[in-house]
């Protein structure tokens, strides 16, 4: 039995400091035995739960040396991904995965829904290779499983016997990116029937220019509804909404809360990708979260991609990826950015079904420490966790910086050479 007492601790909106108790690895009212827990005094640093990221590429990450960049288009990168892709090994897969998830754990995240390409070219390396950097880093991140037929479905033949393969061999849930297939439609309609088959979530890569005709988005929210799939479907990208007038996005936005479908906007990728045919005037063409917030769709900010053509950077930060979307869509005030955070912590459980996420008694104890004045200042100052914690178990520290100025001693380290 493991049992950390937190002192001196303070919680968002919350003014007077507090204590947290910790045992076997959730937090509890009070401890139930007699024995002494470990003490930790956090001298009024701010303690947020465990960001979350809902939608990443693990197996794609980190292979921009490998790939040649001229137009930055949607269609290169796929192109780009497929080359790349016929020399992947599951043990390169795991090496560029374990990077990423190293830079996600000190970023604060403590759980992450990774999207892993299934095709015939593919097969299930990518998958194997995640399926054990679930195992090996369960100690700091929980890992879910998307598999999904980037290169397409119906005019890939196999690819569907796969993806149920890796359903039973540990995936979680399917993925579908319906823009791949002559009938976009067909597939968003097998993958229904499939995941009602393997009772699975189903998230998609959705609706990814700023053309608002011919957008999937309306067959997802048919087929949610007719399947009683509320709840269990996301759409990614979806910047297609951005370019709708207020009063149709608004009507969208009712339809997807009755249809209960949520919605990812990844602003990294998005921002990178699209409106690369306008040279003046460039539209933001993010998916308008805030409208679509406040109509009852619940909604997260996420990754994507991290140095790959889809996104050429990435430091796998949430912070930082919820700033990004706060300052392109002028997002400012406090509870603007209390929503920000939102997108990527508790909004994000919601889309998760994360059944015990959070900071009181009976949730799980994953959660980070931050040295900021407020929750909304984390996301405005794009404030970096000093510390992290999975099942009441600290997975990581982070030294403050120190400025040296002429007067102090400046220590001397790489290298220590005196001039």
């Amino acid at each position: 039995m493991t049992a950390l007492r937190l002192i001196n601790a303070r919680l968002p909106e919350q003014a007077e400091l507090c204590e947290l108790r910790i045992e076997n690895g959730y937090f509890v009212s009070d401890f139930s035995t007699g024995q002494t827990p470990a003490s930790l005094d956090l001298q009024s640093q701010l303690v947020l739960p465990g960001l979350l990221e809902t939608h990443i590429h693990l197996d794609k990450a980190c292979i921009m040396s490998r790939c040649q960049l001229q137009h930055g288009t949607l269609a290169e990168a796929v192109e780009q991904t497929r080359q790349a892709k016929a020399a992947f090994s599951e043990e390169d897969v795991y090496q560029r995965g374990a990077q990423v998830l190293e830079q996600a754990i000190l970023q604060g995240t403590t759980h992450m829904r990774t999207h892993v390409e299934i095709d015939p070219q593919i097969g299930l390396t990518g998958l194997h290779a995640v399926l054990r950097l679930r195992e090996d880093y369960a100690w700091a991140i929980s890992l879910q499983i998307c598999v999904f037929p980037q290169e397409g479905m119906l005019n890939n033949p196999g690819t569907e016997a796969l993806l149920v393969r890796a359903l039973q061999q540990g995936a979680d849930l399917l993925g579908g990116c319906p823009y791949t297939d002559s009938d976009p439609d067909g597939q968003i309609e097998r993958l229904f029937a499939l995941a009602q088959a393997h009772n699975c979530d189903l998230d998609f890569h959705l609706d990814f220019d700023l053309n608002p005709q011919q957008m999937g988005i309306d067959k997802v929210i048919e087929c949610a509804e007719r399947y009683g799939w509320r709840g269990r479907v996301t759409v990614g990208h979806v910047t297609k909404l951005s370019a709708l007038p207020r009063e149709e996005l608004l009507a969208k936005a009712a339809q997807l809360a009755q249809a209960g479908v949520n919605v990812t906007c990844l602003p990294s990728t998005d921002l990178f990708l699209t409106g690369r045919e306008l040279f003046h005037n460039k539209p933001r063409g993010l998916a308008p979260l805030a409208q679509l917030d406040q109509c009852g769709v619940t909604c997260s900010l996420s990754t994507n991609n991290i140095d790959n053509p889809f996104t050429p950077y990435g430091d796998a930060s949430l912070v930082r990826q919820a700033n990004l979307f706060a300052n392109v869509s002028q997002l400012a005030t406090e509870a603007e950015l209390l929503r920000c955070l939102a997108w990527v912590s508790t909004e994000s459980a919601r889309l998760l079904r994360l059944p015990d996420y959070g900071l009181t008694p009976g949730c799980k104890a994953d959660f980070v420490v931050f040295d900021a004045p407020s929750a909304a200042a984390v996301v405005a100052q794009i404030k970096a966790p000093l510390m992290g914690f999975k099942a009441g178990r600290q997975t990581f520290v982070r030294e403050q910086p120190q400025l040296l100025a002429p007067h102090r001693h400046q220590p001397l380290e790489i290298g220590q050479r005196l001039a």
